[in-house]
């Protein structure tokens, strides 16, 4: 669902990604974890389409970016650590605006389920404003998730959310990500170790611009995680 193929990107003489290679099945949940400026989030921008690569291939499902851009984005749900929701808008008027926007059928009926899922249908007459934290990082899943993507990429998600809101968010992804009809494909960017451990099907560590180390999170202790991570990241 996702290929990356020598994937490189500089910024001027600064190379930031080096040669990136990685693939993500279909249904797949990968949590990519990395220190501060390993390259993390200008790797999802690319994926996003929000960036071009200095050289290198990204697909999305046999999309080819940038140059198929436009139909590669309907297949993506991208949520950040900032919610990019209308605060003067309610929970519902928002959801409204995105779904007229992709254009997304029996939308009255749709946000009413999306709603539902993320916990929020008390509060859909509400303005976003008013919301806490955690809420608009639950609504800014919601509306990630109208136009019922098949990729789903998430940049630090639980930035600034307390342990019973980061708890709630982690019940949402897992549901999100492993739908009845056909499990979505998600890229997680994550500097929570044990978090990504519990999430994911696999977890990766970015350092340097390069893949340092994959493994399946089946079975891989937190301490062996932990240790290996600081290994790549401080040696």
């Amino acid at each position: 669902m996702i290929e990356i193929r020598s994937l490189t990107k500089t910024f001027g003489l600064k190379p930031v990604l080096r040669g990136i290679d990685l693939t993500i099945q279909p249904g797949e949940f990968l949590a990519l974890v990395g220190p501060n400026g390993a390259g993390k989030s200008t790797l999802l921008r690319i994926v996003a389409s929000l960036a071009r690569p200095t050289f290198g291939r990204v697909r999305l499902n046999g999309y080819e970016l940038p140059a198929q851009a436009d139909p590669a984005r309907r297949l993506l749900g991208v949520v950040s650590h900032h919610p990019l929701l209308y605060g003067d808008l309610t929970a519902e008027e928002n959801l409204r605006f995105y779904g007229e926007m992709y254009a997304v059928p029996h939308l009255k009926h749709r946000i009413a389920e999306v709603l539902e899922l993320v916990g929020l249908s008390k509060r859909r007459a509400d303005l976003v404003r008013t919301f806490s934290r955690g809420m608009a990082q639950r609504l800014a899943i919601g509306r990630a998730i109208l136009h019922s993507p098949q990729i789903m990429l998430f940049d630090e998600p639980h930035t600034g959310l307390d342990q019973d809101a980061s708890a709630m968010l982690d019940n949402i992804l897992k549901t999100v990500a492993a739908r009845d009809s056909a499990p979505r494909t998600v890229l997680m960017i994550s500097h929570d170790l044990p978090r990504a451990l519990a999430l994911a099907h696999r977890v990766a560590i970015l350092s340097r611009g390069k893949i340092a180390y994959e493994s399946p999170a089946a079975g891989l202790s937190p301490f062996d995680f932990a240790r290996t991570y600081e290994t790549l990241t401080n040696g």
